[in-house]
């Protein structure tokens, strides 16, 4: 391979059996192992990732984005799609499509005795705000050129007064 395809590879093509498993673990009820796609390709719309749920564990919170589009593509296993307070079996060939806004709020739950793999797509969008209604708190983000330029995570329950602080 030249110069020329080896950096155009490095930019555009990924291999999710190569790039390295991040484990992601909030006992008693979360453990999974995600492999980021994106990051550090020329994508800036799209994001992506393989992410393996261990059985009996849910990937992350009960969750709706305001801006993003999500889809999720059921490589091997089973398990349960939590959506708009419903229980939806899910299994290998699935392809899943979760809108922005609150009519959609989702969690994907391995419901199995077995490892449930999935390929996350996602849209970029940027500002976002993730709402989560499970424990009423919502979590705002900005990112620029690919890195977290600000996050916040509050309560909804919890609101300052426009003018407070200020002078």
């Amino acid at each position: 391979m030249n110069k020329n395809e080896a950096t155009l590879a490095e930019r555009l093509i990924r291999n999710f059996k190569e790039i390295p498993l991040q484990d992601e673990r909030r006992d008693p009820l979360y453990q999974s192992q995600a492999a980021r796609l994106g990051t550090g390709t020329a994508a800036r719309k799209l994001g992506a990732s393989v992410d393996i749920v261990a059985p009996g564990k849910r990937s992350c919170p009960y969750h709706f984005h305001h801006t993003q589009e999500e889809m999720f593509v059921v490589i091997e296993g089973q398990g349960s799609l939590r959506v708009a307070g419903e229980l939806l079996p899910i299994k290998t060939g699935d392809v899943i499509f979760i809108p922005p806004g609150p009519e959609y709020p989702h969690q994907i739950i391995n419901t199995s005795e077995a490892p449930l793999k999935y390929l996350s797509i996602s849209t970029r969008e940027t500002p976002e705000v993730c709402e989560y209604p499970d424990s009423g708190k919502y979590q705002a983000m900005v990112t620029i050129n690919g890195a977290r330029a600000f996050t916040a995570v509050q309560r909804t329950d919890v609101s300052l007064d426009y003018w407070d602080g200020e002078p």
